[in-house]
């Protein structure tokens, strides 16, 4: 599921350009967590090693989550970071990390009031 969001960024005009007359800002699309699928918001608490970080979740559960190498390899998750994670269906304690917000995503998140309290840090 995703949301469409209209950018806090304005575009200065400029006289003669191709952009005049068109409506200031963008819109952002950003994943969020299905919940059918069990995928809920967290904040990555610290570094663990070995493509591993441990992470507070929306329901209050700390989990050692799982850094894929789709996202190792694009992106760097560190401390503080907002994440999507599924926890495993065997053993809840742990999770994988299917998506990773850069720091200006989880600000319009937040403004947007989509972040459960108990991780709203932004």
């Amino acid at each position: 599921m995703y949301w469409l969001f209209e950018s806090d960024f304005v575009y200065k005009e400029k006289p003669n350009s191709e952009f005049e007359g068109e409506p200031e800002g963008e819109y952002i699309r950003l994943p969020l967590p299905n919940k059918n699928n069990n995928e809920m918001f967290a904040i990555a608490d610290r570094l663990m090693g070995g493509s591993r970080i441990n992470v507070i979740c929306a329901d209050g559960k700390s989990r050692m989550a799982r850094i894929p190498g789709r996202i190792k390899r694009k992106q760097r998750v560190r401390a503080g970071d907002l994440v999507i994670i599924k926890p495993w269906d065997i053993q809840n304690e742990k999770a994988d990390i299917i998506f990773r917000y850069r720091r200006t995503q989880a600000m319009v998140l937040s403004r947007r009031k989509l972040l459960p309290e108990a991780i709203n840090v932004f």
